[in-house]
């Protein structure tokens, strides 16, 4: 199998992604953010018989509630899980009880199960700043241990990765925003891919390291990239498909909050297999071909 250099092409690809992802935001079409973000109340019930969604939303617009979902879960399909987006804290006590008398009508065994979790918006700021400076902070640690171990230039090929990897995963966050809803799950899912990602483009810099030590000095830095990647091309689907078989497998059998995990992990296992393998080996490449460059100009200047 002859492996070539096609970070241009993928690059647009992902620019593309995220240019349509954009679009979708400014025309209100953005991120399907959750109670963990935009606040609310979160019940759920055991009906003790086959739930109907329709029945579960009959009873919550003779309450008008306002804005709400309505999930159908458990092994025998007669569990409900409600959010409700427009409530504040001081009303919890009153919706709780005023669904229980609503829903007792046509489910006289339903009890409530689980904890009524009210989430208020501050805490949703919270989250965002928090994954926002986890990821940070893991970039910059990142580059520097990457930089200690390799070089510079593989320490930023890599980062530049990590955050491509991070964009997928939010730009389809907006385009499959009726699928899926963003909630704390989304955070434990970044961080997760951030490892995951970087751990795949770890081991094709140390097998870059290893050629560009075997193979003439002088061979342009793609040729490199390309045996480097070739190389590791059975390790990379055998690992990929092994932990996507696992995550698909949660993501059709889960529950709706396994789901909101699940989907944002495979969206980032395929992206960073993808930059690994198409972007970061090239980019690489391209800094250290700069680099050769400018060292060779410096060169002539001191001669002359």
């Amino acid at each position: 199998m002859t492996i070539k250099n096609h970070a241009k092409t993928c690059l647009i690809i992902s620019g593309g992604i995220l240019l349509l992802a954009i679009l979708l935001s400014i025309v209100g079409l953005g991120v399907n953010l959750g109670l963990d973000f935009t606040g609310g109340l979160s019940m759920q019930y055991a009906l003790g018989a086959d739930a109907s969604q329709s029945d579960v939303e009959a009873v919550l617009n003779g309450m008008n509630v306002g804005e709400y979902t309505v999930t159908v879960q458990g092994a025998n399909h007669d569990e409900v899980n409600i959010r409700l987006a427009a409530i504040d804290q001081d009303g919890v006590q009153a919706v709780q009880e005023g669904f229980e008398a609503g829903i007792v009508e046509k489910y006289p065994d339903a009890v409530s199960i689980g904890d009524v979790n009210y989430v208020g918006p501050v805490a949703g700021a919270t989250l965002l700043k928090n994954a926002f400076m986890s990821v940070l902070l893991a970039s910059v640690l990142m580059l520097i241990y990457i930089a200690f171990r390799f070089d510079f230039n593989s320490g930023l090929a890599a980062v530049l990765g990590l955050i491509h990897d991070v964009l997928m995963m939010l730009a389809f966050m907006v385009i499959l925003r009726s699928f899926v809803q963003m909630n704390s799950s989304f955070i434990a899912a970044m961080l997760t891919i951030v490892g995951y990602s970087i751990n795949n483009t770890i081991v094709i810099f140390d097998r870059i390291r290893e050629n560009a030590r075997k193979m003439s000095g002088n061979l342009p830095r793609e040729e490199v990239v390309n045996r480097s990647i070739k190389e590791c091309l059975g390790r990379t689907i055998n690992t990929t498909l092994t932990t996507l078989i696992t995550i698909v497998a949660l993501y059709v059998l889960g529950v709706a909050s396994i789901k909101e995990f699940a989907l944002p992990i495979i969206i980032g296992i395929v992206s960073g297999v993808y930059s690994a393998n198409m972007i970061n080996g090239y980019v690489w490449a391209f800094l250290e071909e700069r680099k050769r460059k400018n060292g060779g100009k410096l060169l002539k200047a001191k001669k002359a």
